[in-house]
């Protein structure tokens, strides 16, 4: 009976399950991981032996996270990999053009469907007054970031900014590449495809220095978001229940909660690439620091917003074209960017004020510039853009436009100051947590530059020491179940 249920345990590791996907902060993940690392050292020097085998362990661990969807991964990687090849080879430029644009319809049409067509359905079915009845569509993980990729791929290639992989293979190792797949650091083939040529072997700094960012994500995601998340949560999902303090307080802890749960998933991701020997972008800069919203977003989901401004922004124009294009550019940039993160009018809203808020601080720039840099001007200048900031995250975070105008009334009607003891009785363990955050971004960088020295320079014993404080702090904190990562619902 015994061994029944064991080989039964190890069959469902094989086994998609919809109620758990795979995800990094999930034990069996780690597991997985632990097993997969000395297979990977094994065949880290033979080139194509490592590539294939990561290939694998990455359509598993897609498979775990989409289920079926995994098929679909594949096929993306074909057509665009066999397009580039074609098209590399073709003298005429409108052929070529061609080429790029099967890739991209194809890629935005699959796309399109996952996350948008009931979207469109529903708001067609308002302009002819008839009933709408959704279609059965699951979206799957990680859609919107590796059709990112596959269009700069395809776009790059085009350009001559990359040569096309020499395999299939090689392609399918840089799109279904497991740390960055399902939530983003976005990779850009001109950065990522010359590391699998070159099949760098880590160092011992750097195999440290991962297990660092794994740590700092864990925490920032498996304590803190999670944890944070149970309060906030009320918030969101009893609008108008709770006083004016207590729904600011929700405000500014999902403010925190999806900060550390992003940037979390991003440094864990980067953290595992760099103990198997590769390089991904920074995806985030403390962006609360900011002290405007240009300033933001050079910070926030890096990669994301260097993609668009690189084929979206730039292509429309840029800044190449008038002061008013410009505008009109930001504003579309955004735009675009907010539909990217969800179907619904709220996040074509949170996007659009974005961008709004964009072209008012370039407008207002001359201006500005002429400020003193002083700390009340500074002070000033990073209120009103975390106040921007945080307010359009409850259109991010709320379930409708309804709760969400609820949430903002409720903050500027109903607020007291007479909360803030007896929350901080009730809630002591949730406002350490966000005074933790707030610290952290206040501290210079060159405290974590060493922090992080001094981690990679401490004995073994005291990093498995640490690395076990974190994981019972992840056992005292968590929830009854792992909480997914914000970001797979986009």
């Amino acid at each position: 009976m015994i061994i029944a249920d064991i080989l039964s345990n190890i069959g469902q590791l094989f086994l998609y399950d919809k109620s758990a996907p795979l995800i990094f902060s999930s034990g069996v993940f780690w597991l997985l991981f632990i097993l997969f690392m000395p297979v990977y050292a094994a065949v880290k020097n033979r080139r194509w032996q490592m590539l294939l085998f990561v290939v694998a362990f990455s359509l598993y661990f897609y498979y775990k996270s989409s289920g079926i969807f995994f098929l679909l991964l594949i096929g993306t990687s074909l057509l665009d990999w066999s397009l580039s090849k074609v098209m590399v080879k073709l003298e005429s430029k409108n052929a070529r053009k061609l080429c790029v644009t099967i890739s991209i319809i194809a890629s935005l049409s699959i796309l399109c469907y996952f996350k948008y067509a009931n979207f469109f359905l529903s708001n067609l079915s308002v302009i002819v007054s008839h009933n709408f009845q959704p279609l059965d569509i699951i979206l799957p993980v990680g859609i919107s970031f590796y059709t990112f990729q596959s269009i700069s791929y395809i776009v790059d290639v085009y350009k001559g900014r990359v040569a096309p992989t020499n395999t299939w293979l090689e392609y399918l190792f840089f799109l279904s590449f497991f740390p960055a797949l399902v939530a983003g650091p976005i990779v850009r083939a001109d950065y990522f495809l010359p590391q699998i040529k070159e099949n760098h072997i880590p160092k011992r700094k750097e195999i440290y220095t991962g297990l660092w960012l794994i740590i700092l994500g864990v925490i920032k995601k498996a304590i803190i978001a999670d944890y944070i998340a149970q309060y906030n949560d009320l918030i969101f999902n009893s609008p108008g229940t709770y006083s004016g303090f207590e729904t600011l307080m929700g405000v500014v802890g999902y403010t925190m909660q999806i900060y550390c749960d992003f940037s979390g998933y991003s440094d864990m991701a980067i953290g595992i690439a760099l103990i198997m020997g590769f390089k991904l972008c920074a995806n985030f800069d403390f962006p609360y620091k900011s002290k405007n919203l240009t300033e933001f977003w050079r910070r926030w989901h890096i990669s994301l917003s260097s993609w668009l401004r690189d084929y979206v922004y730039i292509p429309l124009g840029g800044n190449r074209k008038g002061t008013l294009r410009t505008y009109i550019n930001n504003f579309l940039t955004m735009l675009i960017g907010g539909l990217w993160h969800g179907a619904n009018w709220k996040f074509v809203f949170w996007g659009a004020m974005h961008g709004a808020g964009l072209a008012v601080h370039k407008a207002c720039r001359p201006f500005l510039d002429k400020l003193p840099s002083t700390f009340p001007v500074k002070a000033i200048s990073w209120t009103i853009t975390m106040t921007f900031v945080s307010m359009l995250w409850v259109f991010f975070r709320a379930d409708s436009w309804t709760s969400s105008w609820q949430i903002i009334s409720k903050i500027f009607t109903d607020f007291s100051i007479s909360y803030f003891i007896p929350f901080v009785q009730v809630h002591t363990a949730w406002c350490i947590m966000m005074s933790v955050i707030i610290i952290a971004h206040a501290l210079p960088r060159r405290f974590y530059d060493k922090m992080e020295k001094l981690f990679v320079n401490l004995r073994w014993w005291v990093k498995f020491l640490i690395f076990m404080i974190v994981v019972q702090l992840v056992i005292q904190f968590m929830s009854a179940d792992v909480a997914p990562f914000i970001y797979f619902d986009f």
